[in-house]
């Protein structure tokens, strides 16, 4: 167990030192950013700004206290810490699950861990990709002897994987209840109910305690955290959906060869999840009704598969398949593993070719190998290589901020940079740092009420059609609030790109 370990936090550090410095995004990597910072300041997740849920934002900022780092690159090492950890469970999984004494063993863990590595993408999600093989690693210690202390723990584990991400305790939830039901076979109803599932569900509201305790400490946490679940349902949605690249849409008059071999394999990845999901049931299924022996590990990765695929379609491009991939991975890794020793290393070496061509573009340091890409930039006092376009978005975010927010002065960018705030160490005027969705006429008024309070020098509109929907350009979803700036604030130009409209304070304007 040593040596996976070691061997887990090796690869994971490995490819933070190769790419850790390089890329930034004042979008989804400042959504977590800015929140890690507010808590440092004193403030807290969902209550006091738009956010995911809080166990990652007290984990990143337990790190930063730890080591004296607040800045971006305090930030990007919790996660790395957190994603060695899910490493070295998905690694001990595989490893357990492959024959001691088989051949060529260590060459194929090897493969396993670099094509676990590729898939761990992008940065700032490596969280949810950890949780996801947490929760595989805690079914599969339940499955393994599901006696009531294990039941217990696993629920713990639920519980806990939910304070991090809600989506993903739904998702570990509605795996537990079917292995549950699947451990019926062979066994009476009531040894599941009173030694399994009353166990596990004390587990649950036993890992669930930090969010209880919130709720019932923290005055307006609750409230506001009803409020961001009614969200989801007033949205009926949990993304913004793209359409699913299914590997017949491949572009085969327009792409290169290249290209569309690339959209192919994506497709193939796709369609892999709901068929290995429903496949793999219903192989462990008979196999139990068999009483043949299966592999703990790949009982919880076929449960846990199709409610990732949900992740995975909800909305389809690489970045979220990559964040639902992984229960399936684990368990193709499994089932590879039980072959012998050659046609293991054939299938796992046409895995990570596979998963290569698929990721590699997707990773920074990859893209940014190139000199012209990328330039040097300092954020929060350390030197990142960033893409020439998010180098010049933070230079107009420190221009303009310079010329009409000096002096700690509020300011608000809306709706996709929520980095600026942490970039420029303020506090947003409004709650919604990350406006994609239409809100209500109340939530709008009450964001324009902060907007007065707060008398910012300036608010800054990214002016564009999400998606190729004019529906989701921020004067559409958020009228009020558009109309509102326009009216108080007067239009300056600020570049040539018509996309970013800036608008400086009436009071500021000579």
């Amino acid at each position: 167990m040593i040596k996976v370990l070691a061997s887990a936090f090796l690869i994971t550090f490995g490819f933070f030192f190769l790419q850790g410095r390089a890329g930034f995004s004042l979008a989804d990597e400042g959504f977590l950013w800015y929140g890690v910072q507010r808590v440092l300041n004193g403030e807290v997740p969902i209550r006091d700004f738009m956010s995911y849920d809080p166990g990652r934002y007290y984990w990143s900022a337990w790190y930063a206290l730890l080591s004296g780092d607040h800045g971006i690159m305090g930030v990007r090492m919790a996660a790395a810490i957190f994603q060695a950890i899910g490493m070295f469970v998905a690694l001990i999984l595989i490893v357990r699950s492959t024959d001691p004494e088989s051949r060529y063993k260590t060459v194929f863990w090897g493969l396993s861990a670099l094509i676990l590595i590729l898939w761990m993408l992008p940065r700032h999600k490596v969280f949810d990709i950890s949780l996801s093989i947490m929760l595989v690693g805690g079914l599969a210690y339940m499955i393994a002897n599901p006696v009531p202390r294990r039941c217990l723990l696993a629920g713990i584990g639920v519980g806990l994987v939910a304070v991090f991400g809600r989506n993903h305790g739904v998702y570990g939830a509605a795996a537990s209840l079917a292995i549950l039901l699947w451990m019926m076979i062979g066994a009476s109803f009531q040894d599941v109910v009173l030694k399994r599932f009353v166990p596990w569900g004390v587990g649950v509201v036993i890992g669930f305690l930090p969010t209880f305790v919130m709720a019932m400490v923290l005055p307006g946490f609750a409230a506001a955290f009803w409020n961001s679940i009614l969200m989801l349902f007033e949205q009926k949605a949990t993304n913004l959906p793209l359409p699913i690249p299914w590997p017949w849409d491949a572009s085969f008059q327009t792409g290169s060869f290249k290209d569309v071999f690339r959209d192919i394999l994506i497709g193939v990845f796709f369609l892999s999840l709901p068929l290995f999901g429903l496949a793999s049931i219903v192989w462990v299924t008979r196999q139990v009704k068999k009483n043949q022996p299966v592999q703990p590990a790949l009982v919880a990765a076929a449960f846990l598969t199709l409610p990732y695929a949900h992740y995975a379609f909800s909305r389809a491009d690489v970045s979220h398949l990559a964040q639902g991939i992984f229960p399936f991975l684990i368990g193709a890794l499994i089932l590879v593993s039980s072959l012998s020793g050659k046609k293991r290393l054939y299938l796992g070496g046409i895995l990570l070719i596979a998963s290569l061509m698929i990721t590699l573009s997707q990773h920074p340091g990859w893209f940014c190998r190139k000199a012209d890409r990328c330039v040097d930039v300092d954020v929060s006092g350390s030197t990142l290589r960033v893409p020439s376009g998010e180098a010049s978005n933070i230079a107009l975010i420190r221009s303009i901020t310079a010329d009409h927010a000096a002096g700690g002065k509020s300011f608000i960018v809306t709706p996709l940079w929520p980095g600026a705030y942490a970039l420029m160490e303020r506090k947003s005027p409004v709650w919604e740092i990350y406006a994609l969705f239409p809100k209500s006429e109340a939530f709008e008024q009450a964001e324009i009420e902060r907007i007065i309070a707060s008398d910012p020098g300036y608010a800054l509109i990214l002016d564009v059609a999400l998606d190729g929907q004019d529906a989701l350009r921020f004067r559409n979803t958020h009228p009020l609030m558009h109309r509102y700036i326009q009216e108080n604030f007067e239009l300056v130009e600020v570049s040539p790109n018509p996309a970013l409209q800036l608008y400086v304070s009436k009071d500021a304007t000579p």
